[in-house]
């Protein structure tokens, strides 16, 4: 998935109502405001000082020109955007990136399902899977990549909806994307939402298919890389 614009680099000055972030743009002296399209914690992410790289739009509707796509942290690029996370997985999807997830005939996207939910992908033929995708940024431990970096409601109440379609005898899976190139391995993180991480695991013993996948990044694009593999009591 490439950038709609070449990236511009800059410095953090501060994320604020977690939309938004005051950023000096490099060569400039007074700072702009970007949107933040990340509603998480952005644990150890925002920052203030930290090199950010921000896209622009000419659309004349955006009450904001600036987006905040890409933060550097300790050497390593990190998409921020959760909103480009399911940019990433559908073009993988159609080139076939995912051998776990290859072979269907069509591939929907936000289609309604469960209780009052709508799936990021339905897979269709043979058969049907539910695919959910997660973006993936916080890294506590060197080489380990971690979900949720806040408690997510929203994400328990997902992995409820999962598990119901494969007792219905559906597939379901779970993706999470690790839009970062540093991660060696995967966990979910108890100490942060153990009622999600709870849902998680009965989730799976119930059926629900769980994939790790990182990401290259770089101020043109970020595109889905290689499989992580889960660690911990986790451990497919």
């Amino acid at each position: 998935m490439n950038f709609a614009a070449p990236l511009v680099p800059g410095r953090l000055v501060r994320r604020y109502k977690r939309f938004l972030a005051d950023v000096i743009i490099d060569g400039e002296s007074e700072p702009i405001t970007a949107h933040c399209a990340n509603p998480g914690s952005m644990l150890g992410l925002a920052v203030p000082g930290a090199r950010v790289f921000l896209e622009a739009s000419d659309d004349p509707k955006r009450k904001l020109r600036w987006s905040w796509r890409l933060v550097e942290v300790e050497g390593t690029l990190v998409g921020i955007d959760t909103g480009q996370a399911n940019a990433i997985v559908g073009e993988a999807l159609e080139r076939g990136r995912i051998p776990e997830l290859a072979g269907f005939a069509t591939i929907r996207r936000e289609v309604a399902y469960g209780s009052a939910s709508r799936v990021d992908f339905l897979l269709e033929g043979p058969g049907l899977c539910f695919l959910e995708v997660k973006s993936v940024t916080l890294s506590r431990r060197p080489g380990l990549a971690e979900f949720p970096d806040s408690v997510t409601a929203r994400g328990t109440k997902h992995l409820r909806d999962l598990a119901a379609e494969v007792a219905r005898g559906h597939r379901a899976a779970l993706l999470y994307l690790v839009q970062r190139g540093d991660a060696a391995g995967f966990a979910p993180a108890a100490d942060i939402d153990p009622t999600y991480v709870e849902a998680f695991q009965k989730a799976r013993a119930q059926g629900l298919e769980a994939l790790c996948y990182a990401c290259t990044l770089t101020p043109a694009g970020i595109t889905l890389d290689r499989p992580v593999p889960f660690v911990g009591a986790t451990t497919p």
